[in-house]
């Protein structure tokens, strides 16, 4: 299969252009679209909250994806060498048309599909260590993790305002998980506004 994938940022632009540099590009080469992917949404959301995380997971080996260029697959590095690394493995191309990017069968392509893989491993890493050693900078200086007691605002909890059908529930004897389906939330939320605000009222 060969796909055309086309993105833009906003409604105010549209995806003529995409689609004439693809449908051109493809004659060009003797190839057919098979399938269009289209959307209108941030290259710096997840790709795999767009519709080309569907596609990546439903793409198969020998399978092609065409886009006008890279940037057209994620706002950021990281993002477009994870969506390659994902192509690279599943043995699926990627071609782009501006900047003329073939990721492809080549001892190139898969010296690159490492490199991008080897990169998005260490910047998670990275972030985890940075996380872990500012967490343990506070416990050594005595700061006390979490939310400061008595600091939490009840107002930006969704239970607020379903609270009096809360304790009617609580006085029924129903579970936290009974409550929650009730109330639509989930039971560690339940859980959590009763031991901030209903477990400790004088």
């Amino acid at each position: 299969m060969i796909y055309g994938y086309i993105r833009v940022s906003s409604d105010k632009q549209t995806v003529e252009n995409q689609r004439f540099e693809i449908l051109k590009f493809a004659k060009k080469n003797n190839l057919t679209i098979d399938g269009w992917i289209e959307e209108t949404i941030s290259g710096t959301k997840s790709f795999s909250k767009r519709r080309l995380g569907q596609l990546l997971e439903v793409a198969t080996e020998d399978d092609v994806i065409i886009c006008s260029e890279l940037s057209r697959l994620g706002r950021n590095l990281f993002m477009i060498m994870e969506i390659l690394n994902i192509c690279m493995n599943k043995g699926c191309k990627v071609w782009t048309i501006k900047d003329n990017y073939r990721l492809g069968e080549d001892i190139q392509s898969k010296v690159l599909a490492f490199a991008f893989g080897l990169s998005a491993e260490i910047e998670r890493n990275l972030i985890s260590q940075r996380t872990k050693e500012a967490l343990d900078r506070k416990r050594s200086e005595g700061e006390k993790m979490g939310r400061p007691n008595g600091k939490t605002d009840k107002k930006r909890y969704k239970l607020f305002k379903k609270e009096k059908k809360l304790l009617e529930l609580l006085e029924q004897g129903k579970s936290f998980r009974e409550i929650g389906k009730k109330l639509k939330v989930k039971k560690d939320t339940v859980a959590r506004y009763y031991r901030n605000f209903i477990a400790n009222q004088d």
